[in-house]
């Protein structure tokens, strides 16, 4: 299926900030329907009035008036790749998209370049178990507006923060995935996300349901060039995974070091279900990432995964957050962190454990690795529990490189960079181990490249 999109197109213009009239232009532009430009309406007032988050790094730097909210595609959207223009078509042909579909190694792929996806496909053995996977703005006009209007900005509303608001007022593509009851989908579904211009936001929406007994692994990926002016990415994830559903959720985000990372990720989990969180989170200026999972069923479980690495002039702000609020719900956070040449990694997690959640258990890990003396990582854990009869721990652990393990391996023949790269890679492991098998050796090439400096 595709989309008729005119020529490329820029909105707002610098310095005129966000208004009603260009929200009100990219909504028509899309053919949306009118309770949805209510809710970008409403989302704007509410941004307006909400102030810039200042608890977390300085994004003093980023004057949202400058940037550029919406950029229309310069080709309609295609599910034959060849159909993709060649300049975009190259760019994702380098990322590795589509050659893991070629393959066989995905279910679905999804790709969007800037403000609109340009490319979708899913295969037809997934689509012929009832599975949908597709743009969420395909989704508003193809039979499924009714559960979209449900479920979109339900468990992110745009009160939640000011760019959970911005997001609301000018979200664009992103995808939507419904998975049928006891429907398994054995091979993964990918979106790919490249933000390609200077002085741009990338707003897309993710939004996923997963039914009774279903389960499937959703692969996200994040890029962008660098370059002298600051980009935002704001988007914004939404789980639904109901009772005795399993959703595995993967991302690697390796966005230019002039890159605001803006994200809120969440997820609901039913009675038996179990979430899954795998995170990698590489480049960006500034992140602010803390992906929240909500226990409301008996049994539920959550699980997080990730590996964060800060270099020279970042500031990444990452961790995890959990609302146990059911009897015997259960999670697990296990992290690790890497700063190097000044960069500052900062791990925060929120545990919350209600008076609902009776014989709940919880436990958090963090391990932060500084590669040199003028790195630094600080670990803010809130642990907030309402049941004596809850297990809930937090262990931490902050450290240097050991200069006596790379005398060690310099002295069997490995240079210095070597010695240091190889540890890193036995430090971050029982992270790489969690994701598919591509994106762990993506992983590894990022920190081989984190570790020559050529990122």
């Amino acid at each position: 299926m595709k989309t008729t999109i005119s020529t490329e197109e820029k909105m707002p213009r610098e310095n005129l900030g966000l208004t009603s009239e260009i929200v009100t232009a990219i909504s028509k532009r899309k053919d949306e329907p009118a309770w949805m430009l209510e809710h970008r309406l409403q989302s704007l007032k509410i941004y307006h009035s909400l102030p810039v988050p200042n608890w977390g790094p300085s994004i003093d730097a980023l004057n949202v008036d400058n940037i550029v909210t919406y950029i229309q595609a310069s080709a309609p959207m295609a599910d034959n790749w060849q159909e993709v223009p060649s300049d975009i078509r190259n760019t994702f042909e380098k990322l590795g998209i589509p050659q893991a579909e070629r393959e066989a190694m995905l279910g679905g792929v999804g790709a969007q370049y800037d403000s609109e996806l340009v490319y979708h496909n899913l295969q037809k053995s997934v689509a012929d178990k009832g599975v949908v996977y597709c743009g969420i703005e395909e989704a508003l006009k193809n039979g499924y507006e009714e559960m979209v209007k449900k479920y979109f900005m339900h468990l992110v509303p745009p009160t939640d923060h000011k760019f959970a608001a911005l997001h609301g007022a000018v979200w664009s593509g992103g995808s939507f995935v419904y998975v049928p009851a006891n429907v398994q989908v054995e091979i993964p579904l990918q979106s790919y996300f490249r933000l390609n211009s200077p002085g741009a936001g990338q707003f897309e929406h993710t939004l996923i349901i997963v039914e009774k007994g279903a389960s499937v692994h959703f692969i996200e990926g994040c890029s962008a060039p660098k370059y002298n002016v600051a980009n935002l990415h704001a988007g914004c994830v939404e789980l639904f995974v109901k009772e005795g559903a399993h959703l595995r959720y993967s991302t690697i985000e390796n966005w230019s070091k002039n890159m605001y990372n803006l994200n809120t990720k969440r997820a609901l989990v039913e009675k038996d279900g179990i979430i899954e969180w795998v995170s990698g989170s590489f480049g960006s200026h500034t992140s602010y990432l803390y992906p929240m999972s909500i226990l409301n069923g008996e049994n539920a479980k959550a699980e997080f995964t990730g590996i964060t690495f800060a270099g020279k002039g970042q500031e990444l702000d990452t961790g995890a957050k959990v609302y146990l609020n059911a009897p015997h719900t259960s999670s697990v956070i296990n992290t690790k962190s890497l700063s190097k040449d000044g960069g500052v990694s900062t791990f925060r997690s929120a545990v919350t454990i209600t008076k609902k959640a009776a014989h709940s258990k919880s436990s958090t890990s963090c391990q932060s690795l500084m590669l040199d003396d003028r790195s630094r990582s600080d670990t803010i854990p809130i642990m907030d529990c309402r049941r004596m009869d809850a297990n809930i721990g937090h262990e931490a652990s902050i450290g240097r490189i050991d200069n006596d393990m790379i005398f060690y391996l310099m002295s069997r023949g490995l240079s210095e960079e070597e010695a240091k790269t190889s540890i890193v890679n036995g430090f971050v492991n029982p992270i790489s181990k969690e994701l598919p098998l591509e994106y762990a050796v993506e992983m590894n090439n990022l920190i081989r490249l984190e570790m020559q400096g050529a990122i």
